[in-house]
């Protein structure tokens, strides 16, 4: 046996995610928004002017394959690294090696790093000489925000790209590639996957298609051929293959229902809410969708008349992402009935969008002379520090201007006279605020 054949056979056996795994910019999915043809990415990418990156989004949305149809454009040296198992020491052998090509052969070096965010402070330091000199293009790839997880320094070098889930669209439109692709895909079997199969793996499998590709794979392997060798894969099969029954309703009903759950929180009847998220659940719906919701409708609904509505919704949702199902579902249902049961304000929301407005329209936004960072200041604009009032040494509050000129008497946020807000109206009183 030679080298081909070994090659041939890793090719073989290796996942279908992975030998679907698109190569140029063309055969990409998704991520239009960053990989259009007029997009800064495409444009970096083609000409082979890409600096260093980090590339954020969910698992199964493209981080990976990018950076590979980066490689693949370049005629640079391409090294990848994981941050859960590599160190300083295999980031420096990296850095050497790529002084040595860059010195001698002229070449490039990308460094791929996967979960970059796993990288400590000290880590992140022994990379940051080698970006700022171009020893390496850093390549981060990461499931959590880059600007919370990960350090400044590291993160002011590097342009972000941010990835989307992918669409449902999207999703169908690979796994279709897929069958047909006989190259790298399922296309030397005599493969029919029945439109009611493809629309639920790609539903179920939540915007990962690294999930979609891993179903129908597990789906193709696993389904016997009939009489006549042919493969079909139906419902059952694609439910049986991701773990998720497809949903008992059709897709307007699910829309109507999922609508129904969220009014109902928001009318405060907990009975009509909990069957609606029971109705969702039995019909295939993921139980985290409807946490992420109640966390929304927690601030959105119940805001201020009670703060607490949201800390029992986040906790929920943390419970349920630890526990799963089903003892996932009963700090759900509490929090379902907790938020209904609350009162309920919108003051959250309107003073949001009402800022948001302002924002945007307004042109003269200039801070406040006494409110301005002093550490690299004028000696002129210094005296103004002297006008601000530090609200401790008044016993925790002050009067005095906070926002801009042009609309230092605008109120935003509007307590009402439900739940807490009362008490901060009151408050408000006290302290000689306007309401």
């Amino acid at each position: 046996m030679d080298l081909f054949d070994l090659a041939n056979r890793k090719s073989v056996s290796a996942p279908l995610a992975e030998r679907m795994r698109a190569k140029t910019l063309s055969d990409f999915i998704g991520q239009e928004h960053i990989v259009s043809e007029t997009g800064l990415l495409r444009r970096a990418i083609k000409t082979d002017r890409l600096g260093s990156c980090i590339f954020w989004g969910p698992p199964g949305c493209g981080k990976t394959t990018l950076a590979n149809v980066i490689a693949n454009g370049t005629d640079g040296n391409f090294v990848k690294l994981n941050a859960v198992n590599s160190g300083v020491a295999d980031v420096k052998r990296v850095i050497e090696e790529a002084q040595t090509n860059a010195k001698l052969y002229g070449k490039k070096t990308y460094l791929l790093l996967d979960e970059c965010h796993r990288f400590n402070k000290t880590q992140s330091d022994s990379l940051l000489p080698a970006i700022e000199r171009g020893d390496i293009i850093f390549i981060g790839s990461t499931t959590e925000n880059p600007f919370a997880s990960m350090t400044p320094a590291i993160v002011s070098r590097c342009r972000v790209f941010e990835l989307k889930r992918l669409s449902q669209e999207n999703i169908e439109k690979a796994l279709v590639k897929a069958v047909l692709d006989k190259e790298n895909g399922l296309g030397n079997y005599d493969l029919t996957l029945t439109e009611d199969a493809l629309k639920h793996i790609a539903r179920a499998s939540a915007g990962d298609l690294r999930v979609a590709y891993n179903a129908l794979e597990l789906a193709t392997l696993t389904t016997s051929p009939d009489e006549n060798g042919k493969i079909t894969i139906t419902l059952k099969d694609a439910e049986e293959s991701i773990q998720q029954k497809a949903l008992s309703f059709d897709e307007n009903l699910y829309y109507d229902i999922l609508s129904a759950f969220c009014k109902s929180l928001r009318g405060s009847d907990a009975n009509a809410a909990l069957y609606y998220m029971q109705r969702l659940i039995k019909g295939g719906c993921d139980p985290l969708l409807l946490a992420r919701r109640l966390v929304v409708h927690s601030a959105e609904d119940v805001g201020m008349a009670d703060p607490n509505a949201l800390v029992v919704a986040t906790s929920a949702l943390t419970a349920y992402q630890n526990l799963g199902l089903p003892e996932g579902l009963i700090p759900l249902s509490q929090a379902v009935i907790y938020v209904c049961e609350a009162e309920k304000s919108n003051s959250v929301v309107e003073a949001m969008y009402s800022a948001e407005e302002d924002a945007v329209s307004v042109k003269d936004d200039n801070v406040p002379a006494h409110l301005k960072n002093y550490e690299f200041a004028s000696k002129k604009d210094k005296l103004n520090k002297a006008n601000y009032k530090y609200p401790h040494d008044y016993g925790g509050y002050v009067e005095q201007q906070y926002l801009p000129d042009s609309i230092k008497d605008k109120i935003y946020y509007k307590p009402k006279d439900n739940g807490y807000e009362k008490t901060v109206k009151e408050i408000r009183k006290k302290k000689g605020k306007k309401a």
